[in-house]
């Protein structure tokens, strides 16, 4: 079953659009709704929300902001974070170019937020182009939104947005966004699609900006990645280099710390990266694959919580830097006429030791395939 909830060109738009099991026409083997809101006042008049609960998994996704995941609960565990930014901020109340570029961090509030499609990054020049912090397609409103629930095993429900990363003489790149959840599983996957429409070859850039705070935050969480390199982002990160996996407690004035990190996969180049608490009794794998995704941003704000207290676990094509410093590093790809590129990763809820010992386990079966490289110095002196 299908349901098209948005499409620009067709003229549709179902605001407040709901759906239950009931709705269905089938036993669906799970509690399910969804539910779809236009929100009002401040920064958020006219951004959409939609909620799906699938059993004891609920997603909260913004179709105004890119087909953002807000937050995600499983049972009584919830990932996402408190941004001081508190909103749903409509990307029509933003300025991108605002405070020397970085006016994307007017919005920023999501768990999955999208850093792309033709460049992420810091902002700055590049070949004569004035590049803003973490590229556009966060802030551009989905064309198509759309609901699909399979009707036998496995029963997947399917919530997919289409979102156009469009300009005159630049690029025309569309991309399909889907997020998947599968009844009774403790995980939901993120399954995306770049598409150059344009008649030439185009550099793109992807980080997936995937952000965590209370409750798996706390002093003694641990971050535990199969490292092949690791670096400091910068001069700041070197003070932090020896203890770059463990969590501090808030800290006022921490600013933050940012590594780069080079992962190792399996022979298929499947890798994960793992956040728990102290008690290693709750935590987040997230599943991936190197030969779409090569790289890993960890960025430490541990800062006060009025500040934003939160660690970011962004795998992508490329590192946080500007793009004018990547193509040295080999981390600006092209993408072809009519080619298309796929992103796949799974967010797996481990709600007990014996689920975070198993993911440690896996983390430390990579790694012991080979030693990490530990670089004293930042790949780019910028």
């Amino acid at each position: 079953m299908e349901y098209l909830i948005t499409d620009t060109r067709a003229g549709v738009s179902r605001r407040d659009f709901s759906l239950k099991a009931t709705d269905l026409g089938f036993d669906f083997p799970v509690d399910f709704e969804c539910r779809h809101q236009i929100l009002h006042g401040g920064k958020q008049e006219g951004a959409e929300v939609i909620t799906l609960r699938v059993g004891g998994m609920t997603l909260t996704v913004s179709p105004t902001r890119g087909m953002g995941v807000l937050y995600a609960q499983y049972a009584d565990l919830r990932l996402g974070w408190d941004s001081p930014v508190k909103e749903v901020v409509n990307p029509a109340y933003m300025e991108l170019g605002k405070q020397g570029g970085i006016g994307w961090l007017e919005g920023f509030n999501e768990l999955v937020a999208r850093c792309g499609y033709q460049w992420t990054g810091h902002p700055g020049e590049d070949q004569g182009e004035m590049l803003t912090l973490h590229g556009q397609i966060q802030n551009i409103p989905a064309s198509v939104v759309r609901l699909s629930v399979e009707s036998a095993p496995p029963y997947r429900v399917r919530l997919s947005g289409r979102v156009d990363e469009r300009c005159f003489k630049r690029c025309e790149f569309e991309v399909w966004m889907h997020l998947d959840i599968l009844p009774g599983e403790a995980s939901f996957r993120i399954s995306d699609e770049l598409i150059n429409r344009g008649s030439s070859a185009r550099e793109y850039q992807i980080i997936y900006h995937n952000n965590f705070g209370v409750p798996l935050l706390e002093q003694g969480a641990e971050v535990c990645v199969p490292v092949k390199q690791l670096s400091p982002f910068n001069e700041r990160a070197k003070e932090g280099l020896n203890t770059w996996s463990t969590m501090p407690a808030p800290t006022a004035g921490f600013d933050e710390e940012v590594f780069n990190i080079r992962p190792l996969g399996d022979s298929e180049g499947d890798t994960l990266a793992l956040l728990r608490n102290a008690a290693a009794d709750k935590g987040v794998a997230m599943r991936y694959n190197l030969n779409q995704l090569p790289v890993l941003t960890l960025w430490k704000n541990t800062d006060t919580p009025e500040q934003g207290y939160v660690v970011g676990l962004e795998p992508g094509t490329s590192f946080a830097y500007n793009r004018r410093y990547q193509r040295d590093l080999g981390l600006v790809p092209s993408i072809g006429a009519g080619e298309s590129r796929l992103f796949n990763l799974q967010f797996d809820f481990l709600q007990d030791h014996a689920a975070v010992a198993a993911a440690e386990a896996e983390v430390a079966a990579l790694q012991a395939a080979q030693s990490s490289e530990v670089l004293a110095e930042p790949l780019v002196a910028c």
